[in-house]
């Protein structure tokens, strides 16, 4: 027989197991893989009932320095195609509640915005503003998931696993726009390139160092996307930027 305080008192002694990333081991549901689909899915569907949705949550380099939000907001939109959503949760649910699992959920979720921003900022580097791309909108969830692939690259190698299934898919998902049109290979790029540094930064950081890294990197990643962003809008003609 114990009393309620003495085991209250060794629950609160006992260390949490944790994971290789020093993320605490949950069970159960991914609750931010499963809240991000149901977002998109929910959007989609007033993507098809209500008109103006899409237009007013979609990113495109010639408005976005007016509404910035548009950089994270047009990563749960997607065309009306359901193949296009489709696609896109399906490669989420696959590496999504690994990486959440692994890093945690606050870490899982910083990855997935700074992936999805690093996205439009993407298209935004690779944008003319003397060219029909700066016009264009760019909608779906590709650059996020496209960093989900890059951050499990450092993941699975720092496991010991092999990584070679994950870049063959991210090499065939990048020779894609080669031969369908409408795909923004540039948001791919963007989302990719946050995911590695973040994924790399994540899988490297010394168990010491875990919860710093875990706030400092997001930080870092969010301010050199900010920088690019104010960057290359300080090299349009202001001019462009009223049309």
């Amino acid at each position: 027989m114990q009393c309620v305080d003495c085991v209250a008192q060794a629950a609160r002694s006992t260390r949490s197991a944790r994971t290789l990333f020093g993320a605490t081991v949950r069970e159960g549901r991914p609750v931010v893989t499963l809240t991000i689909i149901a977002l998109c899915a929910v959007s989609w569907v007033l993507q098809l009932t209500t008109p103006s949705w899409t237009s007013q949550w979609a990113f495109a380099p010639w408005i976005a320095q007016e509404e910035p939000w548009r950089f994270l907001t047009a990563a749960f939109l997607h065309s009306r195609s359901p193949l296009h959503i489709l696609f896109n949760m399906y490669a989420l649910w696959l590496v999504g509640p690994f990486l959440e699992q692994a890093f945690g959920r606050a870490r899982f979720l910083a990855l997935y915005v700074l992936a999805a921003v690093g996205g439009s900022v993407g298209v935004l580097l690779l944008a003319s503003p003397y060219e029909a791309s700066w016009m264009q909108a760019v909608v779906g969830a590709s650059g996020a998931v496209f960093g989900l692939f890059g951050a499990i690259i450092p993941v699975l190698r720092r496991m010991g696993r092999d990584a070679g299934q994950i870049v063959v898919l991210i090499a065939i998902n990048m020779a894609l726009p080669l031969f369908v049109g409408g795909i923004a290979w540039q948001a791919h790029v963007g989302g990719l390139v946050v995911g590695l540094v973040i994924g790399a930064g994540y899988a490297a950081a010394p168990r010491e160092r875990q919860r710093l890294v875990g706030w400092a990197l997001p930080a870092v990643v969010a301010v050199a996307l900010v920088g690019l962003t104010v960057w290359k809008y300080s090299t349009v003609p202001a001019l462009i930027n009223l049309f």
